[in-house]
């Protein structure tokens, strides 16, 4: 039992099920926010259009009714919530790309910037210091 307490703890530390629970909290209240586009923006416009009664409801009999007019509300809503989210994912993967270039773009010049600190004797091949005028291997006198 205390491994399970131990592996709940480390999963609720990292910082993923934060994200998690700022997302799921964020997409409640915006679905309040959809919500009310459709039943007080979107289906008003669509009876303007003609019988196009979105609250409408089917009444076979007593016992059985057919809201299908909730069902198309809730068909709009779905579609712009699922938009909404394309365009969320979309945008992240944007901003990583952009991220990952800048990154490289700023390791690359930071590759180019770096002067050599050493460079190759001309007679014995050793690697020597680049303010050298004499090489400690073979004694030999280099030019400037």
């Amino acid at each position: 039992m205390k491994k399970f307490f131990k592996e709940f703890g480390e999963f609720i530390s990292k910082g993923n099920v934060l994200d998690l629970a700022v997302g799921v909290i964020i997409g409640a209240a915006f679905k309040d926010i959809v919500t009310s586009l459709t039943d007080n923006v979107i289906n008003p416009l669509l009876n303007l259009f003609g019988k196009a009664d979105v609250g409408a409801v089917l009444v076979i009999n007593e016992k059985c009714q057919i809201n299908y007019g909730a069902f198309i509300t809730a068909i709009i809503n779905f579609i712009i919530m699922a938009f909404v989210v394309f365009c969320i994912v979309k945008s992240v993967k944007s901003a990583e790309k952009m991220k990952n270039k800048l990154k490289e773009k700023v390791s690359k010049k930071e590759e180019k910037e770096e002067a050599p600190t050493t460079k190759i004797c001309p007679f014995c091949k050793s690697e020597i210091a680049i303010d050298a005028t004499r090489c400690p291997h073979c004694t030999s006198e280099l030019d400037k």
